[in-house]
């Protein structure tokens, strides 16, 4: 496990970067004590070109008016109104 002051860690931070890369653990320490450990980062996977209609036709809306709102839910939410015969 390599380990290297601030100021080493300037003077070669290349060679403290292959280090890591090679899967050494890099230590480097400010005023003698331990700061940070320098990992290598894992491979971005890159981000999938979403096409616009690629799934049209193939999903069936079940209910087309899934999207209104309950009248009982609605009317408890706005008069806040609940039955008190349901409460234990």
């Amino acid at each position: 496990m390599p380990t290297a002051t601030l100021h080493q860690a300037e003077a070669h931070l290349a060679e403290l970067i292959d280090a890591a890369l090679r899967g050494e653990e890099v230590v480097i320490a400010r005023d003698g004590m331990a700061a940070v450990k320098l990992t290598p980062v894992d491979a971005q996977r890159p981000v999938p070109v979403r096409k616009p209609g690629q799934f049209e036709g193939q999903i069936e809306e079940l209910d087309p008016d899934w999207w209104k709102p309950d009248a009982e839910l609605a009317r408890l939410f706005e008069d806040g109104d609940v039955d008190s015969s349901s409460r234990s």
